[in-house]
């Protein structure tokens, strides 16, 4: 199992950004979208290597959301950026991997973060 501590995700409503290529519509990942998944690289980087991967295999993954502070906010707004930057940092191969997923509130930290645990399912 890893456990990492990482910075507070984007709510999926600003994660995404909806635009017209070529006539046609697209969505693609917002400017404050790529900023987390950059931060997210740059925290894993500072685990040990053996808390930078996750195991192979299917996954059960707990997110423990400790916000910023006291508004009201959607648990599962954070999931998908919060997830995408896992792949995207090779922390895991696919999030279609997971085969459990609990998230849950935690107290509020100053700036807020997530801590993300990883293992393997039995």
């Amino acid at each position: 199992m890893i456990e990492l501590i990482l910075p507070w995700p984007p709510s999926l409503n600003t994660y995404y950004r909806h635009t017209m290529i070529q006539g046609k519509p697209r969505v693609l990942i917002s400017a404050e979208g790529r900023k987390y998944r950059t931060q997210v690289r740059h925290a894993i980087l500072m685990h040990t290597p053996s808390q930078r991967k996750a195991p192979p295999g299917r996954l059960a993954v707990n997110i423990t959301a400790h916000a910023p502070d006291q508004r009201a906010r959607d648990l599962d707004n954070i999931n998908k950026g919060l997830l995408d930057a896992l792949v995207h940092a090779g922390v895991m191969a696919d999030d279609s991997l997971i085969d459990r997923l609990t998230v849950e509130r935690g107290s509020i930290v100053k700036g807020g973060c997530v801590r993300v645990r990883i293992g393997g399912m039995i």
